[in-house]
């Protein structure tokens, strides 16, 4: 891996946990940058109109499942037509204070989801999310 750290894209319409999941994944020392959007049609938008620019995509996608206008759900069908143009390899995590078994399952189906992830997500958490995520690119 380069220098350069890690591109975060966070998708949750709880503008609390947007405010202290932003503060906390900025303090970890891999994260370059942080983008916020409140839905997945923001994130989809964002993603489409800048997906031959690999340096202004995520490397990681912390996705929340209950949103308005466009889901995690939504938003994932979307993104499994745009994920095989991006030039880069993007990490899904789900991420939801749902302990439902079905949206477990459920997220297993898209192969871009790395892993579900039950809310609230310590420093601690998002530290070996991303660790896991860096040694990944190291080794390529």
């Amino acid at each position: 891996m380069n220098k350069k750290g890690l591109n975060i894209c966070l998708v949750d319409d709880d503008r609390i946990y947007q405010f202290t999941a932003r503060k906390i994944i900025e303090t970890i020392e891999e994260v370059d940058g942080v983008k916020v959007f409140s839905n997945g049609e923001e994130a989809i938008s964002y993603l489409q109109q800048n997906s031959y620019k690999t340096e202004d995509l995520p490397d990681v996608i912390f996705l929340d499942i209950n949103m308005p206008v466009m889901d995690g759900w939504g938003f994932l069908e979307a993104f499994s037509d745009l994920y095989k143009k991006l030039g880069k390899l993007v990490t899904v995590f789900m991420v939801s204070s749902s302990v439902d078994e079905s949206d477990i399952r459920r997220s297993k189906e898209f192969g871009m989801v790395s892993r579900y992830v039950n809310k609230p997500v310590s420093r601690e958490k998002f530290e070996d999310l991303l660790k896991t995520i860096t040694d990944t690119h190291k080794q390529q």
